[in-house]
């Protein structure tokens, strides 16, 4: 955590690899975490799985990309931070104006989440120590 789902058209591989360096380069500088703990899914959302103001299909340019990022609540600040860091680099893959891009934070407590049948809020602390 945190995981990262982007709903939008087909994009190359390159630009998805553009996308991945940006998010989880921004949601670790954002949120203080390691690079371990994003996980980004792509979601590709076909031509006839997509309608705005009451038409169905996609625009053959600048349509909407949906991005919703879970993770345990961040400051307002850091929210922020990451949104501005991924939206860029999701407009430029999808070939759409920031403007279009929409991230949604979903804010989870730790105790609703759950790793390896665990709830996070029942974790031990984990504390570092130098050897």
């Amino acid at each position: 955590m945190p995981y990262v789902e982007i709903l939008a058209p087909r994009a190359s591989e390159s630009n998805k690899r553009t996308v991945v360096d940006a998010v989880t380069g921004g949601i670790v500088q954002a949120f203080g975490v390691a690079p371990s703990t994003v996980t980004i899914y792509f979601v590709a959302v076909a031509d006839g799985d997509y309608a705005h103001e009451g038409r169905l299909g996609a625009p053959a340019a600048g349509g909407r990309v949906f991005a919703k990022v879970h993770a345990y609540r961040r400051s307002a600040d850091e929210r922020r931070a990451a949104a501005q860091a991924m939206t860029p680099a999701i407009a430029a893959c999808f070939d759409t104006a920031p403007d279009n891009v929409a991230v949604y934070f979903m804010d989870r407590e730790l105790d609703e989440v759950a790793h390896a049948g665990q709830l996070s809020s029942d974790e031990e602390p984990r504390t570092t120590t130098t050897a």
